[in-house]
């Protein structure tokens, strides 16, 4: 298939609790493409932020190959698996994860300081990614002083800076009202048509229907993958 960026071949991930063994994902196979925008859908317990994690490379599958980029996560050691998240992956969730008492700018400029890529200012980067979000004129405000809509934005902003190939958002819009959660889908629509391959985590179905591809996850396992807005390609 062409332009695959994400490859899962038979994931599985276990934990061990107590003294059972609880299978987060069962031999899950799965393509995505570059400039994908897929929605994850599905119960409490489905399985669909542990797939999420395995691909930001936040945890390694059990059994399985999971390959990113050519990369296949599942044989790295933490240190490539470290570089790979702050080179490939950006990360959006629900409770914006921004530092308090710190301005727009200084934590979109975080992942800077951890990230080895050449060239560039760091204010500079910062804030071509707040300006891409709507909030120049924001960069000096702490969290304090935004609305959630605009933490989440500076969150995205803060996703965008390392110029990743794939933005993974969990329950993006879960703390946002509905108008404000409709904004950001369309700021999602516009990053992903700039060519980036979102991935969504979501229990709200108008949140999936702005994407182009729906999987539901039931007990570890894909029960259905469909595409939708086919016509929207990137």
């Amino acid at each position: 298939m062409k332009n695959v960026l994400i490859e899962c071949q038979s994931v599985c991930k276990d934990y061990a609790m107590g003294g059972e063994v609880i299978h987060a994902l069962s031999n899950v196979s799965l393509t995505i493409c570059k400039g994908e925008y897929v929605a994850i859908m599905g119960p409490s317990g489905s399985g669909k932020s542990t797939l999420m994690n395995l691909i930001g490379a936040l945890d390694v599958p059990t059994r399985g190959d999971l390959v990113v980029d050519g990369l296949n996560l599942s044989i790295q050691a933490p240190d490539t698996l470290a570089e790979f998240r702050n080179h490939m992956v950006g990360f959006v969730f629900q409770q914006f994860n921004l530092l308090p008492r710190t301005s727009a700018l200084e934590n979109v400029k975080l992942p800077l300081f951890y990230s080895r890529k050449p060239g560039g200012d760091a204010d500079d980067q910062a804030k071509a990614c707040l300006q891409r979000v709507g909030l120049a004129d924001r960069m000096h405000h702490d969290p304090t002083q935004l609305s959630g809509g605009q933490q989440q934005r500076v969150a995205i902003a803060r996703a965008l800076v390392n110029q990743p190939s794939v933005i993974l958002a969990d329950e993006p819009t879960g703390a946002l009202d509905s108008k404000t959660s409709l904004e950001l889908l369309d700021l999602f629509q516009e990053l992903n048509q700039s060519g980036i391959t979102i991935i969504v985590v979501t229990h709200d179905q108008e949140v999936a229907d702005k994407s182009r591809r729906n999987l539901v996850f039931r007990d570890g396992r894909i029960v259905t993958d469909t595409v939708i807005n086919a016509d929207r390609a990137v």
